[in-house]
């Protein structure tokens, strides 16, 4: 599959990609970190338990974005995480790129030790480090995005993150992509329901691609998530979670807001 051209995806993979290739740590020492670091949490079974009466929550940790710039530059990781908590979500997710999103492998951390959740490493995964880094920093699950990579990269980043002992949330735009992710044997699929050109929100994208995925997976709607009533929508169109950033990290009580997106 080859990368989209000329989207704010493509600088930043660029930016993740150079990094990668100025890597030069062993990569069994990392693998040896990585595997000795603290137990998963099980990102995937947390979501398969909850969205049995409700719909799964999985609430982001977000400082800004590239299209919107701040959108909480001075949380505090382990306050809004405890929060979330409260509110009942399934699982946290946090920004870990830096010069993008203003997020970090301390946020994750943070999060990580205020709660009991699992957690996901929502970053730009290129390369088998930063699979390594992810367990290592804590994290449960890593993010994998089908529009970054090659095909023959999702096949090998997922066996790694199984290698490693984390879940792998594949996220994917459209049928061609599903079809790929399905193929690498993905479990979790989540369809982020903005465009990558215009960064525009497509409610109706996730609608279409939930009754396209197989119910052996864990369906996850991503982007775009207001209220309740695109929580229902969703449920219906079949996801187990949402995974819901802006929407709470610019809540004034976003505890109560994540107990309204548990829709039934």
């Amino acid at each position: 599959m080859s990368r989209r051209r000329g989207t704010y995806l493509d600088r930043i993979l660029d930016f993740h990609r150079d990094r990668v290739g100025a890597d030069r740590r062993d990569s069994a020492q990392l693998i040896e970190a990585a595997t000795t670091a603290a137990t998963p949490r099980g990102f995937e079974a947390r979501l398969r338990r909850d969205a049995v009466d409700s719909l799964a929550v999985i609430s982001e940790i977000k400082r800004r974005s590239p299209s919107k710039g701040d959108l909480a530059a001075d949380l505090d990781p382990a306050v809004l995480a405890g929060a979330y908590e409260r509110g009942g979500a399934s699982c946290l997710s946090v920004l870990t790129d830096g010069p993008h999103f203003g997020g970090s492998a301390a946020d994750l951390a943070r999060a990580r030790e205020a709660t009991g959740l699992p957690v996901l490493r929502k970053d730009f995964t290129v390369s088998a480090h930063d699979v390594f880094d992810a367990r290592i920093m804590g994290a449960d699950c890593v993010l994998l995005i089908a529009a970054a990579l090659e095909d023959d990269e999702l096949f090998e980043l997922l066996a790694v993150s199984s290698q490693v002992g984390l879940d792998a949330l594949v996220e994917i735009h459209d049928e061609s992509e599903l079809e790929v992710a399905i193929s690498a044997g993905a479990t979790m699929i989540g369809v982020n329901q903005r465009d990558l050109t215009t960064f525009e929100v497509d409610h109706e994208r996730a609608v279409r691609m939930g009754s396209a995925m197989p119910d052996s997976v864990v369906r996850v709607a991503e982007s775009g998530v207001r209220d309740a009533d695109d929580a229902r929508s969703l449920r219906v169109a079949g996801y187990d979670a949402i995974l819901v950033g802006e929407t709470l990290v610019r809540a004034s009580d976003p505890a109560a807001v994540i107990r309204s997106l548990k829709v039934h």
